[in-house]
């Protein structure tokens, strides 16, 4: 199981349109956008999890600095 974060999000980013984005690249098991907890407005960051280490590193090479909603995406493995 691979969590990678995803920062630099665009506000109105849906759950999925990451889930569709990361697919592309293999299986996606979850995808989480934080949203604040007073506001429950997004913060511009989420968390995706794929089981396969592979596809998650060919994700991760393909999609950091990739524009989604206007906005280039930081894709990395969460720490």
């Amino acid at each position: 199981m691979t969590n990678i974060f995803v920062g630099n999000l665009s506000y109105d980013v849906t759950q999925d349109q990451l889930h569709n984005a990361f697919s592309a690249y293999g299986a996606v098991d979850k995808v989480n956008i934080i949203n604040d907890r007073d506001s429950g407005q997004p913060r511009g960051f989420a968390f995706v999890e794929m089981s396969d280490a592979q596809q998650a590193a060919d994700a991760i090479n393909a999609l950091n600095g990739a524009e989604l909603n206007g906005r280039a995406m930081n894709v990395n493995e969460a720490r």
